[in-house]
């Protein structure tokens, strides 16, 4: 099966800066989309940046201009360096990625554990 783990949450200051990244690993055939969702406090959970498997990227709009996603195709990693963070940036980020483990297997939904990011003067 595929796990993602991702790093690089913490507390930054409105207008600051931080660089998540996720890794996937284990059985990985094919990667159809891989990317990040947030959700914070008393909302859904919402798209925030992703890859789909051609190389197209999908931001959400309250992040256009700000947030960059960018991948490491062979290490099969993608990173998110978010840039002028706000308050209402705050929340747990998840990587996710939607990928069969094997040839001929479907394609699966995978969830890592989360990561904080807290946007806080």
């Amino acid at each position: 099966q595929v796990q993602l783990v991702e790093s690089g949450g913490g507390l930054v200051q409105p207008g600051g800066s931080l660089r998540l990244s996720c890794v996937a690993s284990g059985s990985i055939f094919s990667i159809d989309f891989m990317g990040w969702y947030r959700q914070a406090p008393g909302k859904e959970r919402e798209l925030v940046a992703g890859f789909t498997r051609i190389g197209s990227t999908n931001y959400a709009d309250s992040v256009k201009g700000r947030f960059t996603i960018s991948r490491d195709g062979a290490k099969n990693m993608v990173y998110l360096q978010m840039n002028s963070l706000k308050p209402e940036d705050t929340g747990l980020y998840y990587c996710n990625a939607v990928a069969a483990p094997f040839r001929g297997s479907p394609v699966r939904n995978y969830w890592g554990q989360g990561t904080q990011v807290t946007v806080s003067s």
